[in-house]
């Protein structure tokens, strides 16, 4: 029963996590953690999630969504060492920044990957990953993923 509470809580089956940790998880185990522009754009499909009606309405329970987001979001462990650079652009993302490029996208997946659906608008590929809306085919403008693009987030001083 406690883990199945804990489940429908978005928390990890041990601790109970801050909507600021499960957005690090988010970050952190989702994109390329050298790229601060992959973990807001993250980030930002994370609040776009949040603000949907379509979702949970906590990052917690976004992110700890069955098969959304990687194996293990909320129970692995995360390295130390890229620590501070994952906590400050999850800061960031919760007290409002948005990767300017995102839009209302909801969904991603690995840059590598290709889908064959018809119904994907990509708006950007950053820290590894192809960022898309999910339209009706005949408003799909964007079918293949974008070129790479880097640097458009800078850490607030």
């Amino acid at each position: 029963m406690a883990a199945a509470m804990a489940a429908l809580s978005g928390c990890g089956m041990f601790k109970r996590h801050s909507e600021l940790e499960c957005m690090e998880r988010a970050m952190y185990f989702e994109s390329n953690r050298s790229s601060r522009d992959g973990m807001v754009a993250v980030g930002s499909v994370v609040m776009n999630r949040v603000a949907s009606r379509q979702y949970p309405r906590t990052v917690c329970g976004v992110v700890s969504q069955k098969n959304q987001f990687a194996p293990g979001v909320m129970t692995r462990r995360m390295d130390k060492r890229s620590a501070p650079m994952v906590r400050e652009a999850a800061i960031a993302v919760m007290r409002g920044e948005r990767h300017p490029m995102i839009g209302d996208a909801q969904f991603f997946h690995a840059a590598s990957y290709r889908a064959g659906y018809d119904n994907m608008h990509y708006v950007l590929t950053t820290g590894g990953n192809a960022f898309y809306e999910r339209r009706r085919p005949e408003h799909v403008t964007q079918p293949v993923p974008r070129p790479a693009i880097e640097g458009i987030t800078r850490p607030r001083s």
